[in-house]
């Protein structure tokens, strides 16, 4: 059995010339984003997923880079170098550091970063037993622009970087798990390298799609930059399941209809206080299919929750978006917990981190939406209450 790469190689040579002067005097990678390069952010990431060693492959101004890094002994991992031209393709940057290639590496492009979770993807790899896999934003949102498409079994059908195949959806973003031997398919002319290897993989069906619905971040071009500085400013934001977390949780297959109904749950509000005193954005998650049931109407649940803003805030809290399911159990949507579509149209609304940010609630739903979103969990129970977590969370008694 293969084991799991130790080693990350980034792509890091290019000019980055959609940038402007941003990167006249440094590569993109080291363009500033609250006082530290952006490949630090990479960089830390990757010795926080547990990668040892890592391999830049370097061309424009490779001297800043390799200043600031040096041999990595800082940062906590190895950091090697190869060095060519800057306008050398990727294909032979990754021929000519190929003997520091090890069997099996994780393959990124430094202008990228998505929250990576190795275990996660390691062992879909594993399990799919392919040689070549690589992460794939659903872009649902329209974020970019479409370059590939899924099949139902996870392989990827097509490949498309121009972009010109009608019916694409998802982009391409690295953060890819190779192993050594695709670097064979690789053609004597020098080529950017997904696009020289990674349709012959397609017509094999060989290149696996890890696909993610959390947004990635970029300094490639200067219009990402605002979206990239809000991602990485990793505002404290804490996420809470309405029923059973703040309020006392009707009896299954009732909903609460209106306010006379709503019971603050002991040290609910008090937990909001806490969290808005500690800076944390609140963000309510709630499935309310009562509407779906036609037990109550979604005005009516604007109005309750107008009265819940009102009490948090005569308590010193704060909640900065509600969002609900008002679907039923059997209608498909994306956004009923367990799915993981509320947790994600926060994510891209706010730019948040989920894998940084944790969500509280109070059954196994919760915790599954949780998982599928990456989320760390936490749950109230008869034992643990709201504020028993908040305190635990914020470091109090």
């Amino acid at each position: 059995m293969i084991e799991r790469p130790r080693q990350a190689i980034i792509l890091a040579g290019g000019r980055g010339t959609r940038l402007g002067e941003l990167t006249a005097h440094c590569p993109k990678a080291m363009v500033e984003i609250h006082g530290k390069p952006f490949l630090a952010y990479l960089v830390e990431m990757l010795r926080e997923q547990g990668f040892q060693r890592l391999l830049l492959l370097l061309g424009y101004l490779p001297e800043v880079i390799q200043d600031y890094f040096k041999d990595g002994r800082d940062w906590g991992i190895k950091i090697e170098y190869s060095v060519t031209q800057p306008d050398d393709l990727t294909c032979h940057r990754m021929k000519v550091a190929k003997s520091m290639i090890e069997p099996c590496f994780l393959l990124m492009y430094c202008d990228n970063y998505w929250p990576l979770q190795m275990n996660k993807m390691w062992g879909k790899f594993v399990a799919a037993k392919v040689p070549a896999m690589t992460t794939v934003y659903s872009n649902k949102d329209k974020y970019s622009k479409d370059r590939v498409l899924v099949g139902k079994d996870d392989c990827i059908e097509i490949f498309d970087r121009a972009p010109t195949t009608p019916g694409l959806q998802g982009v391409e973003i690295s953060y890819a798990i190779l192993m050594k031997e695709v670097l064979d398919l690789m053609p004597q002319q020098d080529e950017l390298f997904e696009q020289a290897v990674y349709p012959s993989l397609v017509k094999q069906r060989k290149l696996l799609a890890y696909v993610t619905d959390h947004r990635y971040y970029s300094v490639g071009s200067a219009e990402r930059l605002p979206l990239t500085q809000s991602f990485l400013s990793r505002d404290p934001t804490i996420i809470l399941d309405r029923d059973g977390v703040l309020n006392k949780k009707p009896q299954k297959a009732e909903y609460v209809t209106k306010w006379e109904e709503f019971e603050w749950l002991p040290g609910a509000k008090e937990s909001l206080r806490l969290f808005a005193k500690a800076g944390y954005r609140t963000i309510i998650v709630s499935n309310q299919a009562g509407i779906a049931r036609k037990e109550m109407s979604e005005e009516d649940l604007l109005r309750i929750h107008d009265r819940m803003q009102i009490e948090v805030l005569r308590a010193e809290g704060r909640i900065d978006q509600i969002y609900y399911c008002k679907h039923g159990w059997d209608e498909g949507c994306d956004c009923r917990k367990p799915k993981p579509g509320m947790l994600f149209q926060a994510q891209r609304d706010f730019s948040l981190d989920l894998t940084r940010t944790v969500f509280i609630g109070d059954d196994d739903r919760d915790g599954q939406a949780a998982e599928a979103a990456g989320c760390p969990y936490f749950q109230v129970s008869d034992s643990t209450s709201l504020l028993d977590i908040t305190n635990k969370l914020l470091g109090g008694s």
